[in-house]
């Protein structure tokens, strides 16, 4: 039998029953599993059982508090944090392994990703390697509190791996909008909340910076409508954003 990894895989999940098997088959070399559910609604926690009995319910409300919560459920000191349709390779498995038992001066690793629209992996446009922390001790690790985009805060030094996660971001560009939909109204909540100055030609040049930024000097162009499409969508983001927040701002600006 092969010796387990002394790592915890934490991962988060709702309504995943499509990628969660593939996530926790790609993990199962760690000798912790842990999946915090977000009360799904299909198969997503009897998958999970044939994988660990480390499974949480926990309802998510702000994400940097939510995943917090998650790591400090490890029993581990090293933690690996994934989402359910994130897959680890065999690669990046044998470097995770070698870097935990002689981490030197790190306390966490950024590791890229390859992120996939559908079964296209979108090269350029920023999109990649677009390193993310996922590897970290959790005594020196977490989330900044906040609804959306929260900050990594690590204490101490950190490094990079080469082993990619893959990363199934968007079944298709419907699947795409809908996840934007909802990350922009977080958007627009947080920059109620912080009392952010936000107009409206403050937002369509930030839509217009997004776009150009992505296309032509990150070269998303070279990933053929795919890369122009998401292109668009990141300046739709700010866009979209502003419109959600001239909405609460009237409705907060009305009710007093």
């Amino acid at each position: 039998m092969e010796n387990k990894i002394p790592l915890s895989v934490v991962i988060i999940a709702k309504n995943e029953e499509v990628n969660i098997k593939d996530c926790l088959e790609s993990v199962k070399w760690a000798n912790e599993i842990i999946v915090v559910d977000d009360g799904s609604q299909d198969k997503t926690v009897e998958i999970a059982q044939g994988y660990t009995d480390r499974i949480f319910q926990k309802k998510m409300d702000i994400e940097g508090r939510h995943r917090n919560w998650a790591y400090s459920q490890a029993r581990n000191s090293w933690v690996l944090s994934l989402d359910a349709d994130e897959r680890v390779t065999p690669k990046l498995k044998e470097e995770i392994s070698k870097t935990i038992a002689d981490p030197g001066e790190f306390k966490g690793f950024a590791i890229p990703r390859k992120n996939y629209i559908g079964n296209y992996w979108l090269r350029y446009g920023g999109w990649y390697p677009s390193a993310q922390f996922k590897l970290f001790k959790k005594e020196d690790f977490r989330w900044e509190e906040v609804e959306v985009h929260p900050r990594a805060l690590l204490d101490g030094a950190w490094g990079k791996l080469t082993g990619d996660i893959i990363h199934y971001s968007y079944k298709d560009f419907e699947d795409f909008l809908n996840k934007m939909n909802k990350q922009t109204t977080l958007e627009a909540v947080k920059w109620l909340k912080d009392k952010r100055r936000m107009g409206l030609t403050r937002a369509l040049r930030r839509s217009l910076d997004r776009f150009l930024r992505s296309y032509l000097r990150k070269k998303a162009y070279k990933d053929g409508f795919t890369g122009f499409m998401a292109s668009i969508f990141a300046g739709f983001y700010q866009i979209l954003s502003y419109a959600k927040y001239w909405e609460l701002t009237k409705k907060k600006n009305s009710s007093i």
